[in-house]
């Protein structure tokens, strides 16, 4: 169909479309890696998460000026003067805490056990607590290297109110300001010096994993099933909606793959009507998104399928990344409400008919297994490519059997197509006229019927060009 091009005013980009038929980058080999592990603990409100986003140098933790915000334990690839670590922030420490506090404060209590070097946050305003004292008892029994860091010492004025954290006993405290950066340099060169070269504690990761994100309204199950795909408490589950605000990443291996799971925070309504942590825990979920290569989107089988969980499906089609429909909850649904929800799904997921469905129960791990193969096909159709000959041959076939109809006394012509991506399969089409919006679902129809694309949203873009005139 090249040919057809000839006669037709054409831009330089178009060349380049037309002409190019390049290799497409894949996955680089997995390496194991075991970085160091830096732990940054307290109790709440004395600014972890505040000295994490001044470490990394972006806002990456939500930070609110209210105690309890983050409640995982949440890691963090860190580099310093090209020393690379893992850092780990945790929700606030505190005796005898109940509820989710309990489980926040046990997250809290593993990070500690489970890295290299602690970071021991204090609030040098309020100065040492009955809280903190606790805390030093906690640490004294890791044997571990323990910084001690006065936050909120934003200038040199404040600096004597630093020297009374003496009397935890754990040294010198270091005087550091989250907020502005001060003294914060001088403590991340003193943490470099004793960090080894490759964590004692630290599982060695791989770096090639697929990124799978998991999505879903708040109380749907998110948690649960990264904590039994990880077989451990990995992250705080609590019959309270909202419990995860940080993005939580989790290397996992289900039926001999390994996968990192991305548990991520419940999208309740729209960004611009939330507030404060909620706020930011959205868009650090749609970050996450970015970064992440399928969406799992959890649907709690027991209620009436909803807006937001249309809202969240559309999120991931926007991102362009891969999709997987898990329906949980699956051990709860009876009869009734099962053909209630098949109506829905007919009804509500049309849309979304080529994404691959998963019946699982997050909290027994029942079906777990099946999310495998449903990953693995989304994947395999996110990465494919057509050839441009054989996708040409495709154009030919199908506007042959069904040619556009014809508007205002013209018939647009598909000139020539080609793949410029995948990741999601994106295609350009150059017509000779506008391409009505049913026919263009059309050829994506057809192009899902012949080559397959389950799991994967297929884009379709258009280059009218136009006859050169004649001289």
């Amino acid at each position: 169909m090249r040919s057809n091009l000839q006669g037709f005013d054409l831009e330089e980009d178009d060349i380049a479309i037309i002409g190019e038929d390049g290799e497409f980058l894949g996955f680089s080999e997995p390496v194991a890696e075991a970085l160091p592990v830096v732990a940054i603990v307290g109790r709440p409100n004395v600014g972890k998460s505040a000295l994490v986003n001044r470490i990394l140098g972006r806002r990456e933790a939500v930070v609110e000026d209210l105690p309890g915000v983050t409640r995982d334990r949440v890691s963090y690839a860190a580099d310093w003067n090209g020393t690379r670590f893992t850092l780990v922030d945790t929700g606030g420490w505190e005796p005898d805490a109940k509820g989710i506090d309990a489980s926040v404060a046990l997250q809290a209590e593993v990070a500690i056990e489970l890295c290299d070097v602690v970071m021991f946050v204090v609030d040098s305003r309020v100065g040492p607590t009955a809280t903190d004292e606790r805390v030093v008892q906690l640490l004294r029994r890791t044997n571990k290297p323990v910084f001690l860091v006065a936050n909120k010492v934003d200038d040199a004025v404040l600096d004597p109110e630093a020297a009374q954290l003496w009397s935890l006993g754990l040294g010198e405290p270091h005087a550091v300001s989250a907020l502005h950066g001060r003294g914060v340099a001088d403590l991340l060169d003193q943490v470099i010096e004793v960090l080894p070269e490759e964590s004692a504690v630290a599982q060695p990761k791989l770096a090639g994993p697929r990124r799978v994100a998991i999505l879903g309204r708040p109380n749907v199950g998110k948690s649960s099933l990264l904590n039994k795909a990880a077989g451990e408490e990995r992250v705080v589950v609590n019959d309270l909606a909202g419990t995860t605000r940080d993005p939580v990443d989790e290397q996992v291996e289900i039926a001999g793959r390994v996968w990192t799971f991305v548990d991520t925070a419940g999208i309740r309504r729209r960004v611009h009507l939330q507030k404060g942590a909620d706020f930011y825990a959205s868009l650090r979920t749609a970050a996450a998104l970015e970064k992440a290569e399928v969406a799992v989107v959890l649907i709690d089988v027991t209620q009436e399928i909803s807006d937001q969980d249309l809202r969240i499906i559309d999120l991931v089609l926007e991102s362009g990344r891969a999709l997987v429909l898990a329906f949980n909850k699956w051990d709860l649904l009876d009869d009734e409400r099962r053909r209630y929800l098949e109506r829905e799904i007919e009804k509500d997921l049309a849309h979304v008919d080529w994404a691959p469905r998963v019946n699982i129960s997050a909290r027994t791990g029942r079906h777990l297994e099946k999310l495998v193969p449903a990953l693995e096909t989304a994947l395999e159709s996110w990465d494919t490519r057509i050839p441009t000959g054989k996708f040409n041959a495709f154009l030919a076939e199908l506007v042959q059997e069904h040619p556009h109809p014809l508007r205002g006394g013209k018939q647009p012509k598909v000139l020539f197509g080609t793949q410029v991506q995948n990741r999601p399969p994106t295609f350009v089409l150059f017509v000779s006229g506008f391409l009505d919006p049913g026919y263009r679902r059309f050829i994506q129809r057809r192009l899902r019927e012949t080559y397959g694309f389950e799991g994967s949203p297929i884009v379709l873009n258009m280059r009218i060009r136009e006859r050169r005139l004649r001289r």
